[in-house]
């Protein structure tokens, strides 16, 4: 459950869920977004009520990840809306507005925004007590419902003054935008539901919000980012070939339009041009490489025993301008209804098709592997996995030991064109069967002879 405020937790059956969604259409109305493997991930914003004031209202608005494996990483999230009126935030707590704007028609108290279109952030950890609300003041940071659902969710609230002061009266915000930290969202209207109940501790007394209304917004991989974030490259003992992630897979080291978007990383000036890097950007700067992107993803099927396979997967960051804090994989392959051990990740099973089991959420363990160091020796982490055969299904034959999909942090990753995977040193000679041999051999003799070559 999560906490609405110190004295009160929320129990209202209507509570912002999944549940009941299906595919891309939620509530009848085709979204922007869909995910195959996580069909009803979405964010949720909830707005209650909770009492009147002379001139508007005062409401706490919890912002729910309803996703099973994206999350929104530091900086974190900016949540931004248009007022139907000439509403103002007189004051908040667990999070600000930042802008204050054009409050010049005030006199006296000055409101703390007086913008038509507010962005309000989260407050960062450490805030004095008699600024915060519970569920707060987490500097933006939301983890995946999988991840940890504990810290999935976050709240702030807000006295809304010139505004409606009953439910007649009052006009819902317009134009929800949310940015996590960037764009990649797309928000609905949002719709008047049941207003939420709250429970005392002891369970003895229920309350509830005065008005409630909910934001639904979806991402699209397409609208956060002009190119992909992320490669695939593979290897197997069975073959001294190691298939490279695609060239250009994430951009191009000569793209005119931007360049230096790389760095070498042997070059002699290497340790100065890293620290002219401006911190402050969220745009990627990678070591120059053939795919250009942030992060690689390597599988390599290591050890083939009579039962059992095994095979380690290693993430790179080649990132120089960020680390990645609470990072997460999404592989789909077959052989995971059968996974025996994981070496160093935690894991979890995805079934977003039914009962069909081969979906796997990994994430590195809490102060060991969870953070992904930026791009240099140590960027990188690695863990072995450890399959039961089903004999009725396992080969090494045409790339079958391969993942079919990976994600990293949400994110699709570009993976090598199938006729390139390391295929079985005697694949070609399968092929063709050993009775040609001596139809060839008879056929080559008669022609010779015919032709007079044999005289």
């Amino acid at each position: 459950m999560i906490a609405a405020s110190k004295e009160f937790f929320i129990i209202n059956k209507d509570m912002p869920s999944t549940k009941g969604l299906s595919g891309p259409f939620f509530n009848g109305k085709k979204q922007k977004a869909y995910d195959p493997l996580d069909p009803n991930g979405n964010i949720t914003i909830k707005w209650d009520i909770m009492q009147w004031t002379p001139d508007g209202y005062v409401a706490v608005v919890t912002i729910y990840n309803f996703q099973k494996y994206r999350h929104i990483q530091a900086p974190g999230w900016t949540l931004g809306w248009s007022w139907a009126k000439k509403e103002v935030i007189w004051s908040m707590v667990g999070g600000q507005a930042t802008e204050q704007g054009d409050c010049s028609r005030f006199k006296g108290n000055i409101p703390h925004c007086c913008k038509k279109n507010p962005a309000i952030v989260d407050l960062l950890p450490g805030t004095p007590y008699n600024m915060q609300i519970a569920n707060c003041c987490k500097g933006g940071v939301l983890n995946s419902l999988i991840q940890d659902p504990s810290t999935a969710s976050s709240s702030f609230q807000l006295s809304v003054g010139a505004a409606g002061t009953s439910n007649k009266t009052v006009r819902v915000p317009k134009n929800f935008t949310l940015k996590a930290p960037g764009p990649g969202y797309t928000c609905g209207i949002a719709k008047v539901v049941r207003p939420s109940k709250f429970a005392s501790q002891d369970g003895r007394r229920t309350t509830q919000a005065l008005m409630t209304w909910n934001v639904t917004c979806t991402y699209s991989q397409f609208l956060a980012q002009k190119t992909p974030s992320c490669c695939v490259s593979l290897s197997s003992f069975y073959n001294d070939t190691i298939v490279n992630c695609p060239t250009c897979a994430c951009g191009c080291q000569n793209n005119i339009a931007q360049p230096g978007s790389c760095v070498e990383g042997d070059s002699p000036y290497f340790a100065s041009a890293i620290n002219r890097l401006d911190k402050t950007s969220s745009a990627p700067i990678v070591q120059c490489t053939s795919h250009m992107c942030p992060i690689r993803v390597h599988w390599h099927v290591k050890l083939n025993y009579k039962e059992y396979w095994r095979t380690k997967i290693t993430v790179t960051n080649f990132n120089y301008q960020m680390n990645y804090s609470q990072w997460n994989l999404v592989i789909q392959h077959p052989n995971f209804d059968n996974l025996t051990q994981i070496f160093s990740f935690n894991y979890n099973s995805l079934t977003p098709y039914g009962n069909i089991n081969d979906t796997a959420m990994l994430w590195g363990i809490k102060y060991y592997n969870d953070l992904l160091i930026e791009a240099g020796p140590y960027g990188n982490v690695q863990s072995e996995l450890l399959f039961k055969k089903d004999l009725s299904t396992f080969t090494f034959d045409k790339g079958w030991a391969f993942p079919r999909r990976v994600y990293f942090n949400g994110d699709n990753c570009v993976m090598p064109p199938p006729d390139s995977y390391p295929w079985l040193p005697n694949a070609s000679i399968r092929t063709k069967s050993p009775m040609l041999l001596p139809i060839i051999v008879f056929l080559a003799a008669f022609w010779c002879l015919s032709f007079g070559y044999g005289r």
